[in-house]
């Protein structure tokens, strides 16, 4: 499983519009609306690097609304959770 954080911004008054458009794309797990220098951080676990690029540039970057992105890609998770048992039933 691949997962990836995207950093977003948006236009002022799109935030909300922007977060309901994104939790329904597959691949998206979670956004959260945050303060500091973004608005939006959306959560992304795909099965393969080729998933994820699909997602990121044929999915997210046609929603209007957002302005400027930034993802990063995670290595390795470390967490008290078993995350990637969570999040890969079904990924075979």
């Amino acid at each position: 499983m691949v997962t990836a954080i995207v950093l977003l911004n948006t236009e002022r008054d799109k935030v909300n519009d922007v977060a309901d458009e994104l939790v329904t794309l597959r691949g998206v797990s979670e956004v959260h609306s945050v303060a500091g220098r973004y608005d939006l951080v959306a959560i992304l676990r795909v099965a393969s690097n080729d998933a994820l690029a699909a997602l990121v540039t044929e999915k997210i970057r046609g929603i209007a609304g957002i302005t400027d992105s930034e993802t990063l890609i995670g290595f390795r998770v470390y967490s008290a959770h078993d995350l990637e048992r969570l999040f890969s039933i079904g990924m075979d």
